[in-house]
């Protein structure tokens, strides 16, 4: 199908970008979450066939793509601090902040390998800063990786986390099989995620 062939069978779409799809499965995920994410959702939601969607996202995964960029663009990048530390440090804290702005949002970006501009964007601020703390350029970058994949694997354990915990853990080393994590249970339940968050920071940057 051409693209006029697009526009004419929906009509008062032919202005319809990749920036309304975007923003449309935005609000759909953050109305019904990944597993409810769909194109056909998306298209009912502007109003307009799913060949239209695809038009401008052409697959799901590319999709989903730019709308964990879309998140990434959410992470504001003016008046970070000076010294490659605390610069650093804040920057996974606003990263942080825009992952649990949106429903899901850690599984979305954590899905995806979006070379995109906000998601380079990021990137190079994070690899600028760990090189002016004196890393080479190899160190930089398994830091910065190791730092992106903390911070999803925890954003997303706290988003899901309402659904996660249930008896089944307690029971199980209740058992006595487990008695290291028997030991230790206490600070498995702990929740504090701020606190976790900032003593994992600290592990990597090794400060």
């Amino acid at each position: 199908m051409t693209k006029k062939q697009v526009e004419e069978s929906t009509p008062g779409q032919a202005r319809l970008g990749p920036g309304a799809v975007v923003h449309a499965g935005l609000e759909l995920l953050d109305e019904k979450g990944a597993d409810g994410l769909s194109i056909r959702g998306i298209a009912d939601r502007l109003g307009v066939r799913m060949n239209t969607v695809l038009w401008h996202a052409k697959t799901k995964a590319r999709l989903l793509e730019l709308m964990a960029d879309a998140i990434l663009a959410e992470v504001p990048v003016e008046e970070l601090p000076e010294p490659w530390e605390p610069r650093v440090r804040e920057l996974f804290h606003r990263y942080r902040r825009a992952l649990l702005a949106r429903r899901d949002g850690a599984r979305i970006v954590a899905g995806t390998y979006a070379a995109e501009p906000a998601t380079l964007r990021f990137a190079e601020l994070v690899v600028e800063a760990l090189l002016a703390g004196g890393l080479r350029e190899r160190e930089a970058v398994w830091t910065a990786w190791t730092l992106v994949y903390f911070t999803l694997g925890l954003a997303q354990e706290e988003q899901a986390l309402p659904d996660a915990r249930g008896p089944v853990f307690a029971r199980r080393l209740g058992a006595g099989e487990y008695p290291s994590l028997s030991r230790a249970v206490e600070h498995f339940e702990d929740a504090s995620f701020d606190e976790r968050f900032d003593y994992g920071i600290s592990r990597i940057l090794g400060v």
